[in-house]
């Protein structure tokens, strides 16, 4: 990747965030999740106008990576305020935090240095918002996106479920306060 582009999602940009969004959200799920279960969430949740919603919260940062034709290769949301999931919440140190509710790129960029560098921009948008740590879940089955996440400095702090269609899911909770650096 010689030219990426990593800045604010804006109105402009609903449609293709929402497209990215379906291409880019199957690759993360568990093995055993049905297309099904898959769809519904994404009619539900990441959807063009879910988006513009979240667009309009400010307590909520999307932000896009885009590739030197300005095509969207990634995206992240961050979700500022205490995390609404208990577990989440107990097992959350630092505050106060910032959730990092999605971060997806497309499959093709995977390996090439994009989710690093969005990652990178994800958390000085939140450090500039002055939290203190950011904090995930990501699917236990995830072998790649835990290893990912664990080089950039997060560390396992607990688990919580996460419903997809009729599954319960377990995740792990993964938090990186901001004086750990990346690759510790």
């Amino acid at each position: 990747m010689t030219v990426l582009t990593i800045r604010a999602a804006a109105p402009a940009d609903l449609d293709e965030l929402a497209e990215l969004a379906a291409e880019t959200f199957p690759l993360a799920c568990p093995p055993g999740a049905t297309e099904r279960d898959i769809a519904a969430y994404l009619a539900a949740e990441l959807t063009r106008e879910r988006f513009a919603a979240h667009l309009a919260d400010p307590a909520r940062a999307v932000l896009l990576a885009a590739d030197e034709d300005a095509r969207l290769i990634g995206w992240s949301m961050l979700v500022g305020g205490e995390p609404g999931d208990a577990d989440a919440a107990a097992a959350v140190a630092a505050r106060p935090t910032i959730e990092l509710s999605k971060f997806y790129t497309r499959a093709g960029v995977h390996g090439r240095g994009v989710a690093a560098e969005l990652m990178t921009a994800s958390l000085e948008v939140a450090a500039a918002g002055g939290a203190a740590s950011v904090w995930l879940g990501v699917n236990a089955e995830n072998a790649r996106a835990i290893r990912f996440y664990e080089k950039q400095g997060f560390a396992r702090v607990g688990t919580k479920r996460f419903r997809l269609g009729g599954r319960l899911e377990h995740d792990l909770v993964l938090e990186r306060a901001f004086d750990t650096p990346a690759g510790a």
